[in-house]
């Protein structure tokens, strides 16, 4: 232990009079190699699941009488494989609306995607390939994630196939507005350089888990990137896989986890040790409707426990449209009931 305290305050004790010092101290490299093979194994593990997506339209006006148009490229974006029959997750914005997708992997095949389901209000879409040897990406658990931790990114920025950035979980919990309009919460924010064309790749661990969908950028600020949650990603991607699309109820707040004080967890006898903030919520509501307000802790829905905004979202189906619920808030640390009519989400 001494030696080691003795390296890091660079205090080693000069030797006796005549005597040559044959200790070295431990060199920088060390850490540096350490930090290198974790970036590699990541790399090596999970970009041959990474793809290159080239979104087309067709022209909008064609005549039989005159020679075809070629089909005209959108532009590029990123995907990953997460099932070994050829299920691929994406970015909502970056397939949207395409007539037709190529994916390219890295070992140089080229494939037409198919679109599966799309769901611009979390930003995520799932495509489909036909193909064989399929290298599948695991879906970790990004509620575990903790802010500092190794983050990599990799995409194909501005079409360069398989590109690694690397940086750390800057921070959790982030919100991000997607195209419709709709806060997405739990998003990751990472300084893992990301750029036009990452869209749609994985942020993963250094064990080359997929914690996150590579999904913005905040321009002209550098080092400010965020992606969405793996376990966002997972619901999303099986309902779409079930049913193409995802139709939602919704009760009208936007919130965000916050973690609960342990006394008031006793005096009121929770199950869970977090819940969702209530920051803001919408006019004419069913949220407004039913009396919630901002600064009210969700912390269950009917009989399910609610510990995060992702919980309650998946909470918030199509079967619930116009069904009485029972939501468990704290309004200034005493438990409340209130009841709740969700009504369908209009948003597209």
């Amino acid at each position: 232990m001494e030696a080691i305290l003795e390296n890091v305050l660079d205090i080693t004790p000069a030797p006796p009079a005549g005597v040559v010092s044959t200790v070295a101290p431990a060199p920088d490299d060390e850490l540096l190699d350490a930090y290198s093979r974790a970036v590699i194994g990541a790399a090596e593990k999970v970009s041959s699941s990474v793809l290159n997506l080239e979104v087309h339209q067709s022209p909008e006006r064609e005549q039989a009488t005159e020679p075809r148009v070629p089909r005209q490229a959108l532009g590029h974006g990123s995907g990953f494989i997460f099932t070994p029959d050829g299920f691929i997750l994406t970015n909502s914005h970056v397939v949207h609306s395409a007539s037709m997708i190529e994916a390219t992997l890295t070992d140089g095949r080229r494939f037409q995607a198919d679109l599966v389901g799309d769901d611009p209000e979390t930003d995520l879409a799932v495509v489909r390939i036909e193909a064989s040897n399929l290298v599948p990406a695991s879906l970790g658990d990004s509620q575990a994630l903790r802010v500092g931790q190794l983050a990599i990114a990799i995409g194909n920025p501005y079409g360069f196939q398989c590109t690694v950035t690397a940086g750390v979980v800057s921070a959790l919990g982030r919100s991000l507005r997607s195209r419709t309009g709709r806060l997405i919460s739990n998003v990751i924010q990472t300084d893992a350089a990301l750029n036009p064309g990452n869209s749609g790749g994985p942020l993963v661990t250094s064990q080359g888990q997929v914690v996150g969908v590579n999904t913005a950028i905040i321009l002209p600020a550098q080092g400010i990137c965020f992606a969405i949650a793996a376990n966002t990603a997972k619901f999303v991607a099986a309902r779409l896989i079930r049913d193409g699309k995802i139709r939602r109820s919704f009760i009208g707040v936007a919130g965000q986890d916050v973690p609960l004080p342990r006394r008031v967890v006793r005096l009121n006898g929770l199950e869970v040790a977090s819940g969702v903030l209530v920051a803001s919520v919408e006019a004419q509501s069913p949220a407004e409707i039913a009396g919630l307000r901002e600064g009210d802790v969700i912390v269950g829905y009917d009989d399910h426990r609610v510990p995060g905004i992702d919980a309650l979202h998946q909470l918030l189906t199509d079967e619930k449209v116009g069904v009485v619920a029972q939501v468990t808030v704290l309004r200034r640390g005493e438990k409340r009931l209130i009841s709740v009519v969700p009504q369908e989400s209009r948003r597209q």
